[in-house]
């Protein structure tokens, strides 16, 4: 073998060498990357928008998978977690769902009925009855007679709040001066309570509720259930 061959040779050694290095290189900055990264898990997003106080489905999240160490210790990783539950707040497009994003739906108890009823949406919820809420249900009728007084009745209390829906706009009642947007509100009352409640949207003139202080075990006492103006003293 010539110097010439000689140095080839050399030269075929050193470029495999390189080669190797290099590969060992990309190998070590991959395994990095890996180790950094970790395991994959899987999560929920939000396709879109969802109203709080929404029963959840899994129609409304996408599937996505991404590395676990990079997913909050309160995520949502299987929408099994999500049966019988509502929002809590509103769920905007592309957020992760998370726990604390949601709670259980309240549930009927025996012996009582799911009523809804429309409610004015300015005077009668105010953004801060929500699921769960107990609430005292006021009406104010006409007198029968022109001569009759009106009045303002508790026909319900400590009502329990099943689910708030969306305003609705109402076609306007010139007559009984009805509001143009109501809510839906659906109410777990018992049979009697849920008959008052009914006559009361057909028959009163409006329909109002008061929010309860949470902790709150007594009711309104009877006599003080009617209210009349003449004889307020």
């Amino acid at each position: 073998m010539n110097s010439r061959q000689r140095r080839g040779v050399i030269l075929l050694i050193l470029s495999v060498i390189c080669a190797l290095g290099a590969f060992a290189g990309v190998l070590s900055v991959i395994d990095n990357a890996k180790s950094e990264v970790g395991p994959k898990v899987t999560a929920y997003e939000l396709r879109s928008d969802v109203a709080p106080y929404t029963t959840l489905s899994a129609s409304q999240f996408k599937k996505i998978s991404m590395p676990e160490r990079w997913l909050s210790a309160n995520a949502v990783t299987s929408l099994a977690q999500i049966q019988g539950k509502i929002a809590v707040t509103t769920l905007k497009q592309g957020s992760l769902l998370q726990t604390d994003m949601i709670v259980d739906q309240p549930e009927l108890k025996a012996g009582q009925q799911e009523v809804a009823i429309m409610i004015d949406a300015a005077t009668g919820v105010a953004g801060k009855i929500t699921p769960g809420s107990l609430v005292n249900v006021y009406a104010t009728f006409e007198g029968k007679q022109q001569t009759d007084p009106d009045e303002s009745k508790i026909i319900v209390t400590n009502a329990r709040v099943l689910d708030v829906g969306k305003i609705t706009a109402l076609e306007p009642d010139s007559k009984n001066q009805q509001p143009t947007d109501a809510v839906p509100i659906t109410f777990a009352l018992s049979t009697l309570d849920a008959q008052r409640l009914t006559y009361a949207e057909s028959f009163a003139q409006r329909v109002r509720l008061a929010l309860v202080a949470p902790g709150t075990t007594t009711t309104v006492p009877d006599k003080d259930r009617t209210y009349e103006l003449a004889t307020d003293k």
